[in-house]
């Protein structure tokens, strides 16, 4: 597409007199756009292409308000999900807009970074839902007791709520979330007759798959849903409990903690790694999967909030693999075996939208989730792609190993 237009429609007086300082802007993000590009149709009819300066992905989007743009230069995720769902710019795809904006983070710098008074206001909300034990219950409530009717009807028929492993080669989700499970197993090192400590059990899943190689789970989790349908399952080998990592007791020969930690928060990362060590036997093992954001925005990131955090995962946040692995060091944990996988997390997640717009064309969604939950839920579902597709953010398993 042209940069030139073709024939612009009318706008108003007033758009008129601010349109050239949008245009600016648009200036500065073709600066930036280092590779990929976008073909915007925008307010005062004309049409641009931004950036297309080296091979990438390509986003379609049409902007019919200047409003979408003044959304994120001030608000950043968070106003371009409201602009979204404000209907001020729309897209037939929006998972290559996310891509990009991650791709050239560099180019675009804070461009579309909350700034100001809209930052310390998201991160003062931020922090206010910290994750100490009465925080760290509330928020993991407000996500995953949205309800086991929920999210069956659109994960798998294991309920793994997490990346699968080598899902991009065109592998089923099923199989591919089951080899993920035997990875986290075979990390552990865990043999028949042995014990497990779960931190974050979910519903079942990992410990299902450890039980039926013998070896004893003992589940932790702070929903009442998942406590729920891990009990219902009656697995042989296999207890869950209400309870926070901090007041797990005993100790075990190997520990399983799977995106869970991405629910601690940084301030807490030191009492999450010193359960560990604690609890495992000298010689022990923990074996992890947690979801990274790329070390040259974490400052960024860890210093406001983004669309997840004050949306969808209240309290959540993603992990700096240097600063993580330093803290598990600190404990006398070693660090072994690290493997990142994050085009298969785009591809899960994918997969998760094509099975969520499934339920609600055919409407299998428990009717408590109306029009806005739904598009809220989908959005999510395709920035997280769209992150991980632009390389910004990552999922990575590694084994932590205590001395013997």
């Amino acid at each position: 597409m042209d940069a030139a237009t073709s024939h612009p429609s009318p706008v108003p007086g007033r758009a008129r007199l601010v349109a050239p300082l949008w245009h600016r802007l648009l200036d500065r993000i073709d600066r930036g756009m280092l590779s990929g590009a976008i073909e915007a149709q925008l307010p005062d009819g004309t049409r641009r292409l931004i950036g297309g300066h080296a091979p990438g992905p390509v986003a379609v989007v049409r902007l019919v308000r200047w409003r979408a743009l003044w959304r994120l230069v001030t608000a950043g995720s968070i106003g371009w999900y409201e602009g979204w769902m404000a209907g001020d710019w729309i897209s037939p795809d929006p998972v290559p807009i996310f891509d990009l904006f991650v791709r050239n983070r560099t180019g675009l710098g804070n461009v579309a970074r909350a700034k100001h008074v809209a930052r310390w206001a998201v991160w003062l909300g931020h922090r206010l839902r910290r994750n100490d034990r009465s925080g760290a219950r509330r928020n993991i409530a407000a996500h995953y007791d949205l309800g086991n009717d929920f999210y069956r009807e659109w994960l798998d028929r294991t309920l793994t709520y997490s990346s699968a492993l080598h899902v991009a080669d065109g592998t089923a989700l099923e199989v591919a979330q089951q080899r993920k499970l035997d990875a986290i197993l075979t990390r552990t090192a865990a043999m028949p007759g042995q014990s497990i400590l779960e931190i974050g059990c979910g519903w079942g899943s990992f410990a299902a798959t450890a039980a039926a190689a013998g070896v004893t789970v003992h589940g932790l989790t702070l929903s009442t849903e998942q406590r729920d349908h891990v009990l219902a399952r009656g697995l042989d080998g296999v207890t869950v409990s209400l309870t926070d990592y901090r007041d797990v007791s005993g100790q075990y020969d190997a520990v399983a903690s799977i995106e869970m930690v991405e629910a601690v928060g940084p301030e807490y990362w030191p009492a999450y790694l010193a359960t560990i060590a604690r609890v495992l036997k000298p010689g022990g093992r923990a074996a992890l999967q947690f979801i990274t954001i790329a070390e040259d925005i974490w400052d960024a990131y860890n210093g406001s909030a983004d669309f997840i955090q004050r949306y969808v995962f209240p309290g959540g946040s993603l992990l700096s693999a240097s600063r993580f692995r330093a803290l598990a060091e600190a404990q006398g944990l070693a660090w072994r075996d690290e493997q990142r996988f994050g085009l298969d997390y785009a591809e899960t997640l994918l997969e998760w939208r094509r099975r969520f717009d499934r339920a609600v064309s055919e409407g299998r969604l428990p009717a408590r989730f109306d029009a806005r939950f739904q598009q809220l839920w989908r959005y999510y579902l395709m920035y997280c792609e769209g992150g991980f597709r632009g390389g910004g953010i990552d999922v990575m398993q590694v084994t932590l190993v205590k001395a013997g």
